[in-house]
C-alpha cells in the first residue's frame, strides 16, 4: 500500500503498478485496523510535520498498525548535521524563494531523541544510523545539470563519485555528515 497526504504522490506512485494500492491519508489517522502490516516504511515523511509531537503521534500510529514483531524503517532529516540545523533555523519563505527549498521542512530530530521517540511508541530499536553523506546542495545541481545535459556514461560515473561519500556511514562523525537519520526498529510491547 502506498499512502500519502497528497493525492498527485499516490497517483504517481501507483501509476502503472497494478499490484499497488494507493491511498491518500495523514499517518497520524491511519485508515487500518490495528495489527493490519507486517512491514511500514516511512521515507523522509514525518520530518514535513510542524511539531515534533506531530512526529510522536506517527510513530504510535504507526506502531498500532504493524504485527507483532512488525518491522519500522524510518527515515527523517538529520537535525544533529549543521548544515540540516541550520537550514530548519532559517525563515522557510526565504530558502524557498531563494530555491534552496523547494517544499516544506518541518520539525525533525537527531539519532538520539529519534530512539527515544521510538522506544517511547513501543518498538524496540534495532539500528539508528545517518545515510546521504554527499554534500547535499552540490550534489542536487550538479545533479540537475547532469539529467539535462550530460550522457547516460557521465551520470554513471557521477553516481558512483557520490556513493563513495557513503563510507562516511562508517566514520565516528556520520551523524555530523548525514543528512538523513534511518532507523529500524521492530513492535514489541505496547506504548509507554
Amino acid at each position: 500500500v502506498e499512502m500519502d497526504l497528497s493525492f498527485k504522490n499516490v497517483q504517481l506512485a501507483c501509476r502503472g503498478e497494478p499490484i499497488v494500492r494507493g491511498v491518500c491519508t495523514d499517518v497520524r489517522h491511519l485508515p487500518f485496523e490495528r495489527e493490519s502490516f507486517d512491514v511500514v516504511v516511512s521515507n523522509s515523511t514525518l520530518d514535513h510535520f510542524q511539531t515534533l509531537d506531530e512526529i510522536a503521534v506517527s510513530l504510535r500510529e504507526l506502531h498500532r498498525v504493524l504485527r507483532k514483531e512488525g518491522q519500522l524503517i524510518v527515515t527523517l532529516d538529520n537535525l544533529a548535521n549543521p548544515i540540516i540545523a541550520a537550514r530548519n533555523r532559517l525563515p522557510f519563505t526565504l530558502l524557498n524563494r531563494l530555491g534552496i527549498v523547494p517544499y516544506f521542512v518541518g520539525a525533525t530530530c537527531g539519532p538520539w531523541q529519534l530512539r527515544k521517540f521510538l522506544q517511547e511508541a513501543g518498538f524496540e530499536v534495532r539500528d539508528v544510523t545517518s545515510v546521504l553523506h554527499c554534500p547535499r546542495i552540490i550534489a542536487v545541481l550538479a545533479a540537475k545539470i547532469l539529467c539535462s545535459r550530460a550522457k547516460p556514461p557521465a551520470q554513471q560515473h557521477f553516481l558512483r563519485w557520490l556513493q563513495k561519500f557513503e563510507g562516511m556511514s562508517r566514520w565516528p562523525t556520520r551523524y555530523l555528515t548525514g543528512c538523513f537519520i534511518a532507523a529500524r526498529a521492530e513492535k514489541r510491547q505496547s506504548p509507554s
